[in-house]
C-alpha cells in the first residue's frame, strides 16, 4: 500500500496510477488527513476493510454500529475535526441512523462510509440491501451514493469540506461493492466547484451597526450563546465583546463552556431546567442578541412568553434557522467568529446598565442551584458537585441523556470551550459511553469523565471492550437511581405517580460486569464514603468505573412544565 501514499511529489504519481476503489478511498482519507476511524466490518466493505489493513490509518473495532457512530461524534465535538465511521451495508447501515439524526441535530461534523450490494442488484433486495441514501436524506446534511469508480476520491473530497464547512453536520457516502474493486484514479486534487453550497461567512455591515445602535438605547440587554460560538472557535471573541459592553451572558446546554462558567456576568444555563436567574434575564430583557442558538423548544419554553418585549437579534450561519422559532428583528447570517471580530472592530462608547446588572446578579447570588442533603443518602448533585472539585473543573464531561445529564450541566461548571459532550437535540440514550470513547482518543491527554445513567449505560456498555483494548483512562460514574429518572419524574408530576415501566426492577451487579471486562470497580451507597470512593477513581491511572447508588426519587429542579413560560419556573428556592 505504501506506493498509493499521497504526500508531496508522490501524489502526482498515485493520481496516475490505476487503483481499486478501496485503494483510492484509503489515499483520499489519508489526504484529509484522516488518521482515526471507527467501524465495523461486513460483506459489502469487505474490500474497504482489505484496503485498510496495514495502511497506516487507526481503526476502531466497535461493538455495535451505534457505537461506531457515537464515538465519531464524541471525536468530533473535542476536536472540531470530522469524525469518520465506516459500516457494511443493511443492518450496518442502518444501525448509524441514530447517529446521524444525532449528529444533525447537535451540527457535528460527521463522514459515514457505507458498504452497498453491486449496482447491477440495486433495487432487486439483494441480501443485505437497503436505500441507506432514502433513509438518510432528512438526516444528513448531504449524502452520495457513488456509481463510478472515477467518483470516489471527488465525492470524499466533498464530503469532508461539506461536512465541516457552514454549519457542520453528517454527510454519508455509500459506496457499492463493484465499484470498491473497479480500478480508477485519484482526482487531481484542485479546487473544489460546489455552486450549489456557499454558505456566507462575512456579517452584513449594516446589520453589526444596527446591533449597536440598539445596545445604545437598550436597557435591558443579554447575550444568549449557543454551540455555534464554540463551532466557530469563537470563545474568546464573545469573552472580549461581554466584557467590552458588560453584558449578561446565558447559555444554552450546548453552549456551555463557550463562556467561562465562573464569570461574574455569567447568570448559568437557560431553559427548562435552567437557572432561575438565566430564565428570568431571558424573559425581562429588552435586548437579545443570540450568537449561535437556534432556539428549540427546551430553550424558549412557550414562544409566547419568550424575551417578549425585547428586540432579537439572530446570528448564525445557517440561514434556515433565523425566524423558524422566534420572530427575529436584526437577523446577521454569518459565522459567529466573524461576525463578533465585525461588532468588536465597531466599537461605541459603552453604556452603563447599572440597575439591570444588579437586578441579574442579585438573582444569580438568590437563586443558585440547589439539593436538600440527607444524612447518609448520596444526592446525585453531590456526585458532581464532587467531580467538579476533584477535577478541578478541567475534565472533559461526557453524559447520557436524562437526569444526571441535567445533574451534570447545572453542578459542574465549564470554564473551557470543548470540554462539554452531550446529546442535546436528538435526546440519544446510549449516547455516553461510546461518546466519552470518540473524546478519549480526540483528547488522550485530558482526564475524561463518562456520566451515565443507570438506564443510558446498558443500551451501549459492550462498548466496555473498546475501552479495554485500547487501554483509554476513562472515568465512568453511573448515577445509579434505579429507573428511567427523567420519565419517572415525568410521570410523578404529570401522570399521578403512574409509573408506568420506568423501574429498573432487575439490573446487573455494574462491579462484577466491570470486572467481567478487566476493568477495576467501585460501588458507593454512602454519603459519608462518596469523597473517597470519587478521589480513588480520579487517581486511578487507567479506566475504571463507579456504581453511585443515589436517591431513587430525586428529581430534576427547577424546572419549566410543558406549555409554560420562561417566568413560570417550579422548584425555585432562595440561598
Amino acid at each position: 500500500m505504501d506506493k498509493f501514499a499521497v504526500d508531496g511529489s508522490s501524489a502526482k504519481v498515485a493520481s496516475s496510477c490505476m487503483m481499486s476503489g478501496a485503494q483510492i478511498l484509503v489515499e483520499s482519507l489519508r489526504r484529509e488527513n484522516v488518521d482515526l476511524m471507527f467501524g465495523y466490518p461486513g460483506g459489502a466493505v469487505l474490500p474497504l476493510y482489505d484496503a485498510l489493513y496495514q495502511c497506516g490509518i487507526r481503526h476502531v473495532l466497535t461493538r455495535h454500529e451505534q457505537g461506531a457512530i457515537h464515538m465519531a461524534e464524541g471525536y468530533a465535538r473535542v476536536t472540531g475535526r470530522p469524525g469518520v465511521v465506516i459500516a457494511t451495508s443493511g443492518p450496518g447501515a442502518t444501525n448509524l441512523v441514530t447517529g446521524l439524526a444525532d449528529a444533525m441535530m447537535d451540527s457535528l461534523p460527521i463522514v459515514a462510509i457505507t458498504g452497498q450490494v453491486s449496482t447491477e442488484v440495486i433495487g432487486t433486495d439483494a441480501f443485505q440491501e437497503t436505500s441507506i441514501i432514502g433513509i438518510s436524506t432528512p438526516i444528513t446534511k448531504h449524502n452520495y451514493q457513488v456509481r463510478h469508480v472515477d467518483e470516489l476520491s471527488q465525492v470524499i473530497r466533498e464530503s469532508f469540506h461539506i461536512a465541516s464547512t457552514g454549519r457542520p453536520g453528517p454527510v454519508l457516502i455509500d459506496i457499492p461493492k463493484n465499484v470498491a474493486v473497479s480500478l480508477g484514479r485519484l482526482d487531481d486534487g484542485g479546487p473544489l466547484s460546489l455552486p450549489g453550497y456557499q454558505p456566507n461567512l462575512e456579517p452584513n455591515l449594516l446589520q453589526l451597526k444596527r446591533i449597536i445602535e440598539g445596545l445604545a438605547e437598550a436597557e435591558r440587554p443579554l447575550l444568549l450563546v449557543g454551540a455555534g460560538v464554540l463551532h466557530a472557535k469563537a470563545h474568546r471573541e464573545l469573552l472580549q465583546f461581554a466584557e467590552v459592553y458588560q453584558l449578561p451572558v446565558v447559555s444554552t446546554l450546548l453552549g456551555l463552556g463557550a463562556f467561562p462558567g465562573t464569570h461574574p456576568q455569567f447568570l448559568g444555563m437557560a431553559g427548562m431546567h435552567g437557572s432561575y436567574a438565566a430564565n428570568q434575564a431571558l424573559y425581562e430583557t429588552d435586548f437579545l442578541i443570540n450568537i449561535g442558538s437556534r432556539f428549540d423548544d427546551r430553550l424558549t419554553g412557550n414562544v409566547r412568553h419568550f424575551a417578549p418585549n425585547a428586540t432579537i437579534v439572530h446570528i448564525d450561519i445557517d440561514p434556515a434557522e433565523i425566524g423558524k422559532n422566534i420572530r427575529t428583528h436584526i437577523p446577521v447570517v454569518a459565522d459567529a467568529k466573524r461576525a463578533l471580530m465585525g461588532l468588536l472592530r465597531m466599537g461605541q462608547e459603552v453604556k452603563d446598565f447599572a440597575q439591570w446588572k444588579e437586578r441579574v446578579y442579585g438573582n444569580k447570588r438568590e437563586f443558585p442551584f440547589w439539593y436538600v442533603p440527607e444524612a447518609d443518602i448520596i444526592k446525585p448533585q453531590a456526585v458532581l458537585q464532587q467531580l467538579y472539585k476533584l477535577t478541578d473543573g478541567d475534565a472533559i464531561v461526557v453524559t447520557d441523556v436524562g437526569q444526571h445529564q441535567m445533574w451534570a450541566a447545572q453542578f459542574y461548571t465549564f470554564q473551557n470551550p470543548d470540554c462539554w459532550v452531550t446529546s442535546g437535540g436528538l435526546g440519544t440514550m446510549g449516547f455516553g459511553l461510546p461518546a466519552a470513547i470518540g473524546a478519549q482518543f480526540g483528547k488522550p491527554d485530558k482526564t475524561v469523565l463518562a456520566v451515565l445513567g443507570d438506564a443510558g449505560f446498558q443500551m451501549t456498555l459492550q462498548e466496555l471492550s473498546v475501552v479495554v483494548e485500547a487501554k483509554l483512562p476513562i472515568k465512568m460514574m453511573i448515577v445509579n437511581n434505579g429507573s428511567l429518572g427523567m420519565v419517572r419524574q415525568w410521570q410523578e408530576l404529570f401522570y399521578n405517580e403512574r409509573y408506568s415501566e420506568s423501574l429498573l426492577v432487575s439490573q446487573p451487579d455494574y462491579v462484577k460486569l466491570a470486572d467481567a471486562y478487566g476493568i477495576p470497580a467501585y460501588r458507593v451507597e454512602k454519603a459519608s464514603e462518596l469523597s473517597r470512593v470519587l478521589l480513588a477513581a480520579v487517581e486511578e491511572p487507567g479506566p475504571v468505573l463507579v456504581d453511585c447508588r443515589v436517591a431513587a426519587l430525586e428529581n430534576v429542579y427547577p424546572m419549566i412544565a410543558p406549555g409554560k413560560g420562561l417566568h413560570e419556573m417550579v422548584g425555585v428556592v432562595p440561598l
